[in-house]
């Protein structure tokens, strides 16, 4: 349990670090959102582990996300203001780099299903990408964000 938070932690450190160096977001400017991003996903955390109803640990920190960001939430406003200064790809980045990290440690039995799960993975993986970029491009045309 304490290996988790300490990741969350460090996730969210390492995401301040890249949202001032490739955003230009100061840290000071950036540690109120990043705090609440960390307490959320740790919270959630807690949820999936004490609620009874087995939903993976990210369904429960994204409805609580979505819980604290909705008007009927009081102080709703003032989240969504300081959660803007941390940049989405600033906090992807670490993520994904703990996401393939963690893959290294399950090589061996990576390595025991074979060579069709390569070729099936990288087909997921494209198409996942692929739906996902287009989904993005799509959001963003509609609301004006990307020209």
């Amino acid at each position: 349990m304490k290996d988790k938070i300490l990741t969350f932690v460090t996730i969210g450190i390492i995401a301040l670090m890249g949202n001032w160096i490739g955003y230009n977001v100061s840290p000071t400017e950036a540690l109120p959102g990043m705090m609440i991003i960390v307490a959320v996903t740790i919270l959630g955390f807690f949820l999936a582990k004490i609620i009874p109803i087995k939903l993976p640990i990210v369904i429960w920190v994204s409805m609580l996300a979505l819980l604290i960001t909705t008007p009927i939430f009081p102080g709703n406003e003032s989240i969504i203001k300081v959660t803007e200064q941390v940049n989405f790809m600033a906090l992807a980045t670490p993520i994904l780099a703990y996401a393939g990290l963690s893959f290294g440690k399950d090589l061996k039995e990576f390595k025991k299903l074979g060579w069709r799960i390569v070729v099936i993975s990288l087909v997921v993986y494209t198409g996942t990408f692929l739906l996902s970029s287009l989904v993005a491009e799509i959001g963003f045309r509609l609301t004006g964000k990307f020209h």
